[in-house]
């Protein structure tokens, strides 16, 4: 039976779908999208360069108990994937190449974990 790239269609549509957005400062995020990718759970994520900030696409719903401090979390609008939810910004990871949405969980531990990265090599 040929491929009808099935898997593609799940993410494309999962992508359109809404979700809420992770926003933190890039190098935080560059960290903490390295950490994701080798655990392989990274889901798309947002590169805004005006204001120099990656966004991690969650599920819908995390902006309402997110907390984690240097970070943000908002709801934000539908949009499929050749079009970032965010004007101005661009995919650094894309829809096709990851998970529907990055795990709230799993991203408050890698940017936990990248903040204390970025800590230690400051100190070299």
């Amino acid at each position: 039976m040929p491929d009808t790239g099935g898997e593609a269609t799940v993410r494309t549509r999962a992508a359109a779908d809404p979700c809420d957005l992770v926003t933190v400062p890039a190098r935080h995020g560059l960290e903490a999208v390295d950490i994701l990718r080798l655990r392989r759970a990274v889901g798309p994520v947002l590169h805004d360069g005006g204001v120099d900030t990656l966004g991690f696409l969650v599920p819908p719903g995390t902006a309402a108990r997110w907390d984690l401090p240097g970070s943000t979390c908002t709801p934000t609008l539908p949009r499929g994937p050749a079009a970032p939810p965010v004007p101005g910004s661009y995919w650094l990871v894309p829809p096709e190449e990851a998970a529907p949405v990055t795990d709230p969980v799993l991203l408050a531990a890698a940017l936990c974990e990248a903040a204390r990265t970025i800590e230690a090599a400051d100190r070299f």
